[in-house]
């Protein structure tokens, strides 16, 4: 399948030219805001860092040369004053900045829940469907360390230089030069780092791909002995992913050192600087002290900001890509107006359907009407585009072309909660989740009721095989319903598809793993369902479920060949295969099924 992952459509300046509206910004936008009050904490921290220069300052100056302890106490009190208070407002900054990264996360909550489900539908690459989450955590973490306070630090080095002026102006040009020595090498750490972390980023996601893959199947893999040839693919991998994370560790850490030497250098030329003016009697011995420890303090926020460059680089990118992928996944406008249940007709109007991420259409140009009450059976051979159209005939697959409605109103009218409760559906594998199984039955509806529950277990007749369970409707059926068998996995999803009393039901393939008690079971629910006044669509090869309906659609080569009552339909197919009886052998298998299969094109 083509790869159509949203975050390469769109690059990182047209996001910063046309994003202002998006979940993203604005999410950022209100983190600044909150960050506002960290900033004035900020400035009390650095003007409270003042006071260890100062007291140097004040010790070498006055109380060495006039020997007074009172005056040396005095000042030690004060310091130490400043140390806790400076202290107290640095655990307060911390545990601000923590929550400023949550609640960016609580901001973002509900786009990244709707990408994570629109995704999958959109034929993006697996690496790319967990990406948002990973994503937001890498913001997270980084919005709640000490990386921030680098960027909140940096408006008080001018003041720290001045200050250094202020002692003398050739401490304050050194001061200055290594100012800029050292923001030299923070840009040159953001162009070298730029690509070493996206390389290691994508490594790790496809890594984890591949450990998802293997954790889904593992039973596959050990039964078809194909645990060496995953081991080697595991491997392989791995090792991509520890040389691309060793080369970025390289790369920070050589960055990281450097910067970190140069800092040293400056502050023992600093000492060196202070020391040469003092024996040239252009300073005293405290300016020479204090201005070595001032500069340590200047450069102290791009030290910061260089040992946390990595994951700045990270959130960075992360953010990139969430505006991205939030954009491509933002829902549609909701609509004005609540549309009251259908209840009359469902019309499919010359629809076209291709897969996600691809342009060549699966199914063309189907057009069929059903009115309240009708079956359909859905027929045609493999890969003739049957559970494609059903895909879309319940939205799950946006149409290329085409309308589908329900009493006039195309089915984009409605919200997707709301449609969601006029349509049932049981697609060909049954997706359950780690619950029990009336939170199943309802769809984790919290409102749902014990009525509805076991009216839609009855109709699906399966509500004495519940009570046969350990707990009843109570029972825990873990992770992907794992607890229980294929037939009565796929008979629960049944009974998911019919609570609520839906107008449309479409079961695609709904007697794969049934027996003869559940294809009976599933043939009386049709019944119950058409007597509602529901419009059931049926995807199967087997005659007893499709007695059931009164209308048929065949496709061949996803174009719809013929449409109209079952009887009529299987006397045209019954013409057509004995017409083509001596060219074409037919296949063994019961005289009553339908040769539905074997239909030419010019049906």
């Amino acid at each position: 399948m083509q790869d159509r992952r949203p975050s390469s459509r769109f690059s990182p300046r047209s996001f910063l030219a046309t994003a202002a509206d998006d979940p993203v910004s604005r999410a950022l936008r209100e983190s600044a805001r909150r960050m506002t009050g960290i900033a004035i904490f900020s400035g009390v921290i650095n003007l409270l860092m003042l006071s260890g220069s100062l007291y140097m300052l004040q010790v070498y100056d006055r109380v060495i040369p006039s020997r007074n302890l009172a005056t040396l106490f005095g000042l030690s009190a004060i310091v130490l004053l400043a140390y806790l208070v400076q202290g107290y407002f640095e655990a307060l900054r911390a545990r601000m900045l923590c929550r400023v990264a949550t609640l960016f996360d609580v901001d973002l909550q509900e786009a990244i829940h709707n990408a994570l489900v629109t995704l999958p539908l959109r034929g993006v690459k697996p690496a790319a469907m967990q990406q948002p989450s990973r994503d937001l955590e890498q913001v997270r973490a980084f919005m709640s360390s000490m990386g921030p306070t680098a960027f909140l630090d940096m408006p008080w080095i001018p003041i720290f230089l001045l200050g250094l002026f202020l002692f003398h102006p050739v401490i304050g040009m050194t001061a200055l030069a290594g100012t800029i020595s050292i923001v030299a090498m923070t840009v040159l750490t953001e162009r070298l780092s730029r690509g070493a972390a996206k390389a290691a980023t994508e490594s790790s996601a496809q890594r984890q791909v591949l450990v998802d893959a293997i954790q889904r199947n593992a039973e596959v893999i050990r039964a078809l002995g194909m645990t060496d040839r995953f081991k080697a693919r595991w491997s392989q991998s791995n090792e991509r992913y520890l040389q691309e994370n060793m080369r970025a560790a390289d790369l920070f850490a050589n960055l990281g050192s450097g910067a970190k030497v140069l800092r040293y250098v400056l502050q023992s030329g600093m000492l060196g600087v202070g020391a040469y003016l003092v024996v040239s009697d252009k300073a005293s011995g405290g300016i020479m002290i204090a201005s070595s420890i001032m500069m340590g303090r200047a450069l102290a926020p791009v030290e910061v900001a260089l040992s946390s460059w990595k994951q700045l680089v990270a959130a960075r990118q992360g953010i990139t890509r969430l505006r991205a992928i939030c954009k491509e996944t933002a829902r549609p406008p909701v609509p004005l107006l609540d549309l009251a249940r259908p209840c009359r007709e469902f019309v499919v109007q010359q629809l076209t359907v291709a897969a996600p991420a691809t342009d060549t259409p699966i199914v063309s140009s189907v057009s069929f009407a059903l009115t309240a009450g009708m079956g359909l059976a859905l027929l045609g051979a493999s890969a003739s585009g049957k559970t494609s159209l059903s895909k879309a005939l319940v939205g799950i697959w946006p149409a290329k072309s085409g309308t589908v409605r329900l009493d006039g109103a195309a089915i984009d009218q409605w919200r997707s909660e709301d449609l969601g409760r006029h349509i049932g559906y049981l697609p060909q594998e049954v997706a359950l989740f780690d619950g029990t199984i009336a939170e199943n039955i309802c769809r984790f509806d919290e409102r749902a009721t014990s009525e509805a529950i076991i009216r839609a277990a009855q109709i699906a007749g399966v509500h004495d095989l519940i009570l046969r369970l350990p707990n009843g409707y109570s029972t825990p059926i873990g992770q992907g319903g794992l607890s229980l068998s294929a037939g009565q996995r796929q008979r629960i999803g049944l009974a998911r598809a019919i609570y609520g009393d839906p107008f449309l039901v479409v079961l695609d393939e709904p007697n794969a793993n049934l027996d003869t008690d559940g294809e009976n079971a599933l043939s009386r629910a049709i019944q119950i369902l058409r007597q509602s006044k529901s419009v059931v669509i049926v995807i199967s090869h087997r005659p007893s479920v499709i007695a059931a309906l009164d209308m048929a659609l065949v496709l061949y080569e996803g174009r719809s060949i013929a449409f109209g009552p079952c009887r009529e339909i299987f006397a045209r197919v019954g013409a057509t295969v004995t017409q083509n009886a001596p060219r074409t052998q037919a296949r063994p298998g019961p005289k009553s099924a339908p040769q539905y299969a074997a239909v030419p094109e010019h049906v």
